[in-house]
């Protein structure tokens, strides 16, 4: 039986609650799990879907297409209404169930002493003041105090984000629950996982009162903010529906005054408020976030909320968890010294004396080890354990260190030792040089982040074993480090994240020391740092004075993650966060873009967040940045070109009117427009490559607007100009006196090249116009060659050119409408750099 320590004798944990008792608190307090969320229902997402204004646009342009007779243009923008009603139900469905997974994590199976026999019971029915039985690889159901113990060591990663396991001692009193975190504490918390040992221990909380139940409640109160870009579309919609109304009344009063037809007026403001009808933001926003997804899913990453694409490019911090996410989240041997030698991992093989060092610290492990250290020890010996184990002596809370008694085959006896490098140099009586040389050894090691453990050996003579480790005569052999290895990338992620203006913060709940070494190898400024109780002594304002110069942050409970990610928003952060533990949920649900580590991470971290990275690659968040930003960009160039290219369509369903002359455009007209329209805006500009300063510049304002003042001054101003232009082919037109059918060919064509001419300039606005019509964008030239082709057909083929109204189109008339156009392109060009520098804010 292994040596346990224990409490006064015959304490009422012995034999536990009875059965009547347990099921007498199960009625009172509930049941050993969460509350269930007050989630939507798919009923309520739709309903709330179909309030959007966006959505009604999409539904109200469709029915009046389909009162007009374009049955076609009905059904695209219905089924595009039901797929945005699709999309946001699966995605809303899916962040519902970030406390069902919490909850599951909750709620293992538990071993319980009842009426003085162990039974296995779910662990939703574990109650206060039960008495638990841990075992090896267990995950412990609730927050418990440990009465005895033997060995015990807890992985405590998924709430502290502390990648060590830690040992765990009896209590000697009747203590209260304390927080997570610390070494040889008597405190277990419900979802942690027993990795070595065993051990009894008394409940103290369960389902909402533990500490797991403390984040499950942060979650719920946190509300997720409204997305930037919805907000923004709904500010678009009411703007463009107050100007469509009362420029459509406006010219229904003017026809019917001045000329009396007061039927020609409502046609004519029918007509000039469909021009003005923004139908395509709802496609466009809805192509951009699907292709956006799909993008960002070819480089695995995972978008459980598109809302999140667009403030990817918007994000100023980038906190980060340290365990798993700049870390492998894997212990590994970095380091053997002793008095005459040192190894280092990586600098070829260990000498003989590091190598003798390494199978004596493994005969000192478990023969199957499940301790990451020990894991990290088997790895590197060459050889496994030989020889049959006679004795294991485990950690005592008075003496941190454990050793293994072997019989080789020739029956000679050996002890083996490792443990806490001060604990391992008493049991070895080291003098005072010895003791001088271990100080400093550990603290060097120490200072660069590492696990240090002291290692010894000894024969053991015949007869009986003692009782105590202190009973053997050891001799100290020397010191093995272990660390959890920076990922390759990191470094490289991390400056790429600085020159694109994004300040990578790390939050960890590691020791302040492994912190700033991580932080340091990694390229962050570590000479600041602010740990779990000096965070929790500042009040909000000198926080965030704190925050703006501080890129490290350890010992951080998941409160204070929580804490920080706030602040970081009140001062006007775009906060991006990263994690993988359940500790992490609430912060990546409270921040703007959720990058939850698809491999390791948990359940809970993944549902909490809005992008998930299914290799674990930190890398891979720069990348998702860089997507994030080419992603808004094009979908900025495509709201100009709407806002710009609608402006000549409603000039030509109105000036015609306004010179007494018959109606340019009929619905066939306005469907092939839409045919050009509708896939550059949705296609075309979603495939354009990125800029070339794209990662070179700072990210664009927390508070700035898909189309924001001087991005709407400018594309206002391409569509007067445009709209210029097609009055000078008008005035052409009507100069030459050419028949309603020709000339109706002759604005049409020319208003399908301004069309061109408005995607060409809006195609970039940092390069030249001769860099960007060599940029590839092979869904643009194939629209054109379309577009191109359709237009030759209808002024050429009869049957076409009677079904567009159209009469022939002349050499020099075609020539007038080219010039027109490269005459509108040069322009503009010329007037873009007035523009460059405040486009990008």
């Amino acid at each position: 039986m292994p040596r346990s320590e224990t409490r006064a004798a015959g304490a009422a944990w012995r034999s536990g609650l009875s059965q009547a008792d347990a099921q007498a608190r199960l009625r009172e307090e509930g049941f050993n799990e969460l509350p269930t969320s007050d989630g939507r229902g798919i009923l309520r997402i739709v309903a709330d879907v179909l309030r959007e204004p966006m959505f009604s646009l999409l539904l109200a342009a469709g029915v009046i297409y389909l009162i007009l007779g374009d049955l076609g243009e009905a059904i695209v923008l219905l089924a595009f209404a039901t797929l945005s009603v699709l999309i946001t139900v699966v995605q809303e469905t899916r962040s519902e169930r970030v406390l069902a997974a919490l909850r599951d994590q909750a709620s293992p199976r538990a071993l319980v002493i009842r009426d003085g026999e162990r039974r296995r019971i779910p662990g939703r029915e574990v109650v206060r003041g039960d008495t638990i039985v841990v075992l090896e690889g267990d995950r412990i159901p609730a927050d418990a105090i440990v009465v005895t113990a033997s060995s015990l060591v807890v992985d405590e990663s998924l709430l502290t984000g502390e990648s060590v396991p830690v040992s765990k001692r009896a209590s000697d009193t009747d203590d209260a629950m304390a927080r997570p975190g610390g070494e040889n504490t008597p405190y277990l918390y419900s979802g942690t996982l027993a990795v070595h040992g065993e051990a009894i221990a008394v409940v103290r909380a369960t389902g909402p009162d533990s500490e797991l139940g403390r984040i499950g409640q942060s979650l719920k109160a946190i509300s997720p903010e409204p997305p930037r870009l919805q907000v923004e579309t709904r500010r678009l919609v009411r703007v463009f529906a107050a100007v469509g109304a009362v420029a459509t009344v406006a010219v229904v009063l003017l026809i019917g005054f001045t000329q009396h037809d007061w039927l020609k007026a409502v046609l004519g403001g029918i007509a000039l408020g469909m021009s003005l009808l923004p139908e395509e933001f709802p496609l466009v926003l809805t192509a951009f976030m699907v292709m956006g997804a799909w993008r960002l899913s070819r480089v695995r990453v995972l978008t459980r909320r598109a809302s999140a694409i667009e403030m990817l490019g918007a994000a100023t911090v980038l906190c980060s968890d340290k365990t798993g996410t700049m870390t492998q989240n894997r212990m590994t041997l970095a380091e053997v010294r002793t008095p005459g030698t040192m190894w280092r991992a990586g600098r070829g093989e260990p000498d003989a004396e590091a190598t003798i060092l390494i199978e004596t610290a493994r005969r000192a492990s478990s023969p199957e080890p499940s301790d990451p250290m020990e894991k990290a020890i088997a790895a590197q010996a060459s050889n496994p354990a030989a020889g049959e184990l006679l004795r294991r002596y485990g950690l005592q809370p008075t003496l941190l260190a454990m050793s293994h008694v072997w019989q080789d085959s020739g029956g000679d006896r050996h002890v083996t030792t490792k443990g806490a490098p001060e604990a391992v140099g008493t049991l070895c009586r080291l003098d005072a040089t010895g003791q001088a040389w271990l100080r400093r050894a550990v603290e060097d090691m120490a200072g660069e982040g590492m696990r240090v453990l002291g290692v010894a050996r000894g024969r053991v003579s015949d007869g009986p074993l003692p009782d105590e480790q202190t009973g053997f005569d050891v001799d100290f052999l020397g010191l093995v480090g272990f660390a959890d290895p920076l990922r390759e990338n990191v470094p490289a992620a991390i400056s790429e994240c600085h020159s694109a203006g994004i300040r990578v913060v790390m939050i960890t709940g590691d020791y302040p020391a492994t912190a700033q070494v991580i932080a340091a190898r990694a390229g962050l400024d570590a000479g600041q740092t602010i740990d779990g109780p000096s965070l929790q002594s500042l009040d909000d304002a000198v926080l965030r004075e704190s925050i703006r110069t501080t890129n490290v942050f350890a010992r951080i409970m998941p409160e204070q993650k929580l804490r920080l990610v706030q602040a970081l928003k009140a001062d006007g952060e775009v906060v991006a966060m990263t994690g993988d533990g359940v500790n992490d949920a609430p912060a990546l649900r409270a921040a703007h873009i959720g990058v939850a580590m698809g491999g390791r991470g948990t359940d809970v971290a993944r549902e909490a967040s809005s992008i998930v990275l299914l290799d674990d690659d930190f890398g891979s968040i720069v990348r998702t940045i860089r997507l994030g930003r080419r992603i808004y960009d094009n979908l900025r160039k495509a709201s100009a070109y709407i806002v710009a290219v609608h402006i000549p369509i409603a000039g030509l369903a109105l000036l015609p009117l306004l010179f007494g002359m018959p109606f340019m455009l009929s619905p066939v007209h306005i469907a092939f427009l839409e045919m050009v329209i509708d896939p550059v805006c949705s296609i075309a500009f979603e495939a354009e490559t990125e800029e070339s300063d794209l990662m070179r510049r700072p990210p664009r304002a927390a508070d700035s607007r898909l189309l924001s003042r001087p991005m709407m001054v400018f594309s206002l101003l391409q569509g007067v100009l445009a709209l210029a232009a097609l009055a000078i082919v008008l005035l052409v037109g009507i100069g030459r006196d050419m028949p309603t059918d020709e000339l109706r060919a002759f604005m049409f064509t020319s208003l399908v090249l301004i069309n061109v001419g408005l995607i060409v300039v809006n195609r970039s606005f940092s390069s030249s116009l001769s860099v960007a019509l060599r940029r590839p964008n092979v869904f643009l030239w194939f629209l054109m060659s379309v577009v191109a082709t359709v237009l030759t057909v209808a002024l050429n083929w009869p049957p076409a050119m009677a079904l567009f109204q159209f009469g022939p189109l002349h050499v020099d008339d075609l020539g007038v409408s080219m010039i027109v156009t490269i005459g509108l392109i040069l322009c503009l060009e010329a007037l873009k750099p007035w523009w460059r520098r405040s486009l990008h804010s």
